[in-house]
């Protein structure tokens, strides 16, 4: 049994609602009783989604969840949900809906209001204390003093969150042109940053699919225009702070405009991608740093994202010891210790300051310069150099590892796992290293074992439990069977392509929408 200090999450499996356990919050888990609950007892529903390695989820915990006499509020007036978007996308993509038509834009954590019977009345992201409490006070008066004006708001955003639903149907009839392309290019061009890489604006995300379709457009078209803009911005996230320039793979995104300040969680699914774009990158310009980013991008993942079994874990935390970043970033005290003569090529080299180049005193370290670079500044040779910051990076790498560790979230995601295999494949065609395919396979017999009977896939595995939950999605089908083509590909094995074949019968079957060629989201 949990101790009497714990929540009912104290039960779940998902590492993301067990760090919920200990609020004084009486937090559920989603499921039919806690609505039952609801319309029993007539209260509003508090629907909080969140992933373990959110920042700004964690923020609010210690803020709001964390404190007394807003949980006691909380507890007073409203039935209160935790939900793991990762385990719970569905859940997830009504309340986005819902947050983004109300407010114009969402994200992490979500919080939204329901009526009892799961219709939003109102939602927002993140909320300081102050505004929390009175939200939570103004809220249950409002709907004690006028439930009917609470019924006419959710009558109102459900129907427009099911016109966001309808989708219209096109009858196309004329095939696809390269001129078709072009035209697709030019408007994508015009929300690029052709400076600093990336999309216009900040913050940046990677979005790894639109370089990877601008590299297959430029290689098709011949267009070095293209080929530029899809180079500048693979070159600035491997340069940018966003790529860990010491362990290897990217963070989720960059707060600024020019890819330096990372939120710095890493998540599986981004990785995965990001290691397909340049390993594809590397295949179309020989470019030996792509090779490199995909080499150091795999060790990073197979050091710290992987089961010993072959299954790959979720993500790691942007947080440790309640610091964001602290794990990845250093004083200018401690590279000087760590470094000694070294600590000015790291300067050099990666940008960092005496007095930090970011929060608190502590660097971010960015790729400010080249080995060549570095060398011709100090007027040294170029293999002195280099072979001096290799040993400074080693010595910084293992100070990091002395450290108190980002939190793991340890759950296996089957699309995502899917996604690491087609990475691992990629990888294998453009390094020829054998291990990388060894890797997926091995991943891919993983997915069988533990999260397949027969063609129906399971979304979720508990190292914890050891046990699959949660009947996978449309999306973890689709990445299953690209990896099983991947693999099919990269060995010519018959065995993936005919479980491939017999998984996509299902999934046809199971999916289907009898009033539209379109799948739904969900199985039957």
């Amino acid at each position: 049994m949990h101790p009497e200090s714990a929540n009912l999450l104290a039960l779940e499996s998902s590492p993301y609602l067990r760090q919920h356990a200990h609020n004084p919050v009486h937090w559920q888990p989603w499921g039919d009783s806690v609505w039952e609950r609801a319309r029993a007892e007539n209260k509003l529903v508090l629907v909080s989604i969140g992933y373990s390695a959110c920042h700004w989820c964690h923020v609010m915990e210690r803020e709001s969840f964390e404190n007394p006499v807003i949980a006691q509020l909380m507890n007073a007036h409203f039935v209160c949900i935790k939900v793991d978007r990762e385990e719970r996308p569905d859940v997830d993509q009504i309340y986005m809906d819902a947050v983004q038509l109300m407010r114009g834009s969402g994200g992490w954590p979500l919080n939204c209001f329901t009526l009892p019977d799961a219709r939003p009345i109102f939602g927002g992201t993140y909320f300081p204390p102050a505004q929390w409490a009175k939200l939570l006070t103004d809220l249950a008066a409002f709907f004690q003093a006028e439930p009917q004006r609470a019924e006419g708001y959710a009558h109102e955003l459900t129907e427009a969150i099911r016109q966001l639903d309808l989708t219209k149907q096109v009858h196309a009839t004329a095939p696809w042109t390269t001129d078709d392309l072009a035209r697709q290019y030019i408007q994508l061009s015009q929300r690029i940053d052709h400076q600093l890489g990336g999309t216009l604006g900040a913050p940046k995300f990677p979005v790894p699919g639109v370089w990877q379709w601008l590299l297959h457009y430029a290689a098709l078209s011949r267009d070095p225009a293209a080929l530029v803009s899809a180079r500048r911005t693979l070159d600035a996230m491997a340069d940018g702070g966003i790529y860990d320039q010491l362990g290897g793979g990217f963070a989720r995104y960059s707060v600024d405009d020019r890819w330096f300040a990372p939120h710095f969680e890493k998540m599986l699914y981004d990785n995965a991608q990001l290691v397909s774009l340049y390993a594809s990158a590397n295949r179309h310009t020989g470019e030996p740093r792509y090779r490199q980013v995909v080499e150091q991008t795999l060790d990073f993942l197979a050091r710290e994202l992987t089961h010993p079994d072959g299954g790959f874990f979720s993500a790691l935390d942007a947080d440790s010891e309640g610091v964001e970043g602290k794990f990845y970033t250093f004083t200018h005290a401690e590279i000087v210790q760590q470094c000694g003569a070294a600590s000015s090529l790291i300067s050099l080299a990666y940008g960092t300051t005496p007095e930090g180049n970011w929060e608190h005193g502590r660097n971010i370290l960015y790729r400010r310069a080249t080995d060549a670079e570095v060398a011709t500044e100090v007027e040294l040779p170029a293999e002195r150099v280099a072979t001096e910051l290799r040993q400074a990076e080693a010595s910084l790498m293992a100070l990091r590892e002395t450290r108190v560790r980002p939190g793991l979230d340890d759950k296996v995601i089957t699309g995502w796992n899917g996604l690491m295999v087609r990475a691992y494949t990629e990888a294998y065609a453009a390094t020829g290293h054998a291990a990388y395919l060894d890797a997926a396979l091995r991943n891919q017999h993983f997915i069988e074992r533990t999260l397949a009977q027969g063609p129906m896939l399971y979304r979720i595995w508990h190292p914890s439990t050891a046990r699959a939950s949660v009947n996978a999605y449309l999306d973890d089908y689709a990445a299953n069977l690209d990896a099983l083509l991947a693999l099919y590909h990269a060995t010519f094995d018959p065995t993936w392509l005919r479980l491939a074949e017999q998984r996509c019968a299902y999934v046809l079957d199971q999916f289907a929408n009898p009033d539209s060629p379109l799948l739904y989201y969900t199985s039957s």
